[in-house]
């Protein structure tokens, strides 16, 4: 068996093996590349208006996302930016799961309540991580999945590259003028060649969400094998200090310090753990509804000192391109062209296995007309 036809096997067997799967998480991903505009322009609750005073402190929000809300507890919550509303993730008692309270951070007034698991992109959001399935199944299906899809690229790759000059500008274009069946064979081909280089990329940030071991990759790889320590420290809470102080607005000079030290951030995501030796965590964002380019901040819980700071300026190169992951993912990181490229490229992929199986059935189609035909002939031949 030659080199190449050792490739075709590969590529056609692990085409049927992860190619639903491919198609699935795809989709899903065109249709989330553009959730925050879509929603923008739906939902009136996802903007409030700016006026030049202070948020008001994180205790008060927290109070009024819980108010009426016996046994619930909140970890989360985010300042979206100036002209957006505060969002308190609020966890319900026994069991009822989350809610996720909007509020006007000037006034501290409910906008709206909702449900994350019904909210459309989240629910998308989830059939693209985990298929709907328990997350640790489901998390490891898909990264297969997308494993083998990037074996089908590269594969792709050698089985497509044409052999000769004169190939070479046949195998670049669509003849949109051919049968259909070559249509699709160009389909296939060429847009699976274009996209290749940014289908991998969105491949690799999406198996560093699955995996800790290619997220781990990626920092060692970006550092070029250099080590941070420090980068790897996470200090905690002196929890014998519990019974001692008053900590109850202890989150609100913490969060007066973040906005102190990165005063031009748009964004911010304030993590209170509730362990006993629990840090406040407050991340500030450079813009809002993006998360590469961010200041992070540990603060003692119940004194509000500060005990460590990252500053985007003084990250290694791994811990940069880590935080940059989701922002590559669904290409933000280049604005609206990023996401445009994001979306037709995942397009192509959803597309990828589809037009690779019309190929594949019409070979084997094919197959079995002419061996009909030889047959015929065979039997022919023996009656003459």
């Amino acid at each position: 068996m030659t080199f190449k036809k050792v490739m075709l096997f590969i590529h056609r067997w692990l085409g049927f093996i992860a190619g639903l799967v491919v198609v699935i998480v795809s989709i899903t991903g065109c249709l989330f590349c553009f959730q925050d505009e879509i929603q923008d322009a739906m939902y009136s609750y996802r903007h409030v208006e700016a006026v030049h005073k202070p948020y008001l402190p994180p205790s008060t929000l927290k109070a009024e996302g819980l108010k009426g809300r016996t046994g619930a507890t909140a970890s989360y919550l985010y300042y979206y930016g100036k002209d957006r509303p505060a969002g308190l993730l609020v966890n319900l008692p026994k069991e009822q799961g989350m809610l996720y309270v909007y509020m006007n951070p000037y006034t501290g007034k409910v906008t709206h309540e909702e449900n994350p698991a019904k909210n459309f992109f989240i629910i998308v959001e989830y059939i693209h991580l985990y298929l709907l399935l328990p997350p640790k199944i489901g998390s490891l299906v898909v990264g297969i999945s997308v494993i083998i899809f990037i074996v089908l690229m590269i594969t792709g790759i050698i089985l497509w590259w044409p052999k000769r000059k004169t190939d070479r500008k046949r195998s670049f274009t669509i003849k949109w003028n051919g049968r259909w069946r070559r249509v699709n064979y160009d389909l296939h081909n060429v847009l699976g060649f274009y996209a290749t280089s940014v289908a991998i990329i969105l491949a690799l940030t999406g198996l560093s969400m699955v995996f800790d071991v290619v997220r781990e990759g990626i920092y060692s790889t970006a550092n070029l094998g250099k080590a941070y320590p420090s980068e790897k420290v996470f200090p905690k809470s002196d929890s014998l200090l519990k019974t001692k102080v008053d900590s109850r607005f202890t989150i609100d000079r913490a969060f007066a310090t973040a906005q102190t030290l990165s005063p031009q951030a748009q964004m911010f995501l304030i993590f209170d753990d509730a362990s006993a030796a629990g840090t406040i965590g407050i991340t500030a964002y450079a813009k809002s509804l993006r998360f590469y380019e961010s200041d992070g901040y540990f603060f003692e819980k119940y004194t509000g000192k500060l005990l460590k700071q990252s500053p985007h300026t003084q990250k290694s190169p791994g811990m940069k391109m880590n935080d940059m992951n989701y922002d590559l993912h669904v290409g933000q990181v280049l604005g609206l062209t990023g996401k445009i490229i994001a979306f037709l490229v995942s397009l192509i992929s959803a597309s990828l296995p589809i037009t690779g199986f019309i190929i594949w059935l019409g070979k084997r189609k094919k197959g079995k007309k002419v061996k009909s035909v030889v047959h015929r002939r065979v039997v022919k031949q023996r009656g003459a």
